[in-house]
């Protein structure tokens, strides 16, 4: 019966499979609870989408790496306005929706592997500085997952800041999702702290009991060696929040991601 029940599905564009456990989702989203660093945040970006907190730790950083370019570039001109040369890469796109002196645009998807169309984040490093902390800022539209597991922890070291939208966060509720999410965060968190988490309010949340995950979270992540770290109350929205699309309801990050 659950065979045929799991075919029928099937042929309507549905997969029948087994849940997380809400202990379960709940333990992990546990560990990303954000801390608040000695440094501070600011927003660096437009009110609305494309603008991002980041620690108040700009200063010098040799390069940022920005995979996902789109129509909005907000943040990556307040960051060359800084004097920081933005290695931009986007296949979609022919061009920068703006100029500025210091963008370097290649049309090449950020993927695992090189090819005609597609570069990889150890490319992109090596290519943009061989040398000093860097800062990535990545909206790849889910393609985050295998770049960033794929990356050894040696070169996540080389960010000082990580500002990285995260896609179909769901997934947590599924039993390989839930694995291959934490193993990948896990990775993350031996060399980072989140600092700040931002929910796009472009998808509405998914939950399972008390567990509310939202389907788009914006990260920030900070290195661990840059600042001392506190765990303390926090409240959402931060006061420098702002909703990503402005006709829309607002999504607001759910306690369970960071109150006890």
């Amino acid at each position: 019966m659950k065979a045929f029940v799991r075919s029928q599905l099937y042929q309507h564009g549905y997969w029948l499979g087994s849940a997380a456990t809400s202990d379960e989702v709940l333990q992990f989203i546990r560990r990303l609870k954000p801390m608040t660093s000695s440094r501070g945040l600011v927003r660096v970006g437009p009110v609305g989408d494309g603008g991002y907190l980041v620690p108040d730790d700009l200063d010098g950083i040799t390069a940022s790496i920005s995979p996902g370019v789109s129509q909005e570039c907000g943040f990556d001109t307040e960051i060359a306005d800084r004097g920081i040369v933005v290695h931009m890469a986007d296949a979609s796109v022919s061009a920068p929706p703006v100029d500025h002196p210091n963008f370097r645009f290649r049309p090449l998807f950020l993927d695992v592997f090189e090819s005609p169309t597609t570069t990889t984040l150890e490319e992109e490093v090596t290519s943009a500085a061989p040398e000093g902390d860097l800062l990535l800022q990545m909206d790849i539209e889910g393609a985050e997952f295998r770049v960033l597991q794929s990356a050894s922890s040696a070169l996540l070291s080389r960010f000082r800041i990580m500002v990285i939208e995260f896609h179909d966060l769901s997934s947590l509720f599924t039993p390989f999702g839930l694995r291959e999410i934490s193993s990948l965060f896990e990775k993350i968190l031996k060399t980072h702290h989140v600092v700040h988490i931002h929910p796009n309010n472009y998808r509405q949340p998914t939950g399972l009991g008390s567990v509310v995950v939202p389907q788009l979270l914006e990260f920030t992540f900070y290195r661990k060696d840059r600042a001392t770290f506190i765990d303390k109350p926090l409240t959402f929205p931060h006061p420098m929040d702002s909703k990503n699309v402005p006709e829309l309801s607002d999504v607001v990050l759910p306690e369970c991601w960071y109150k006890p």
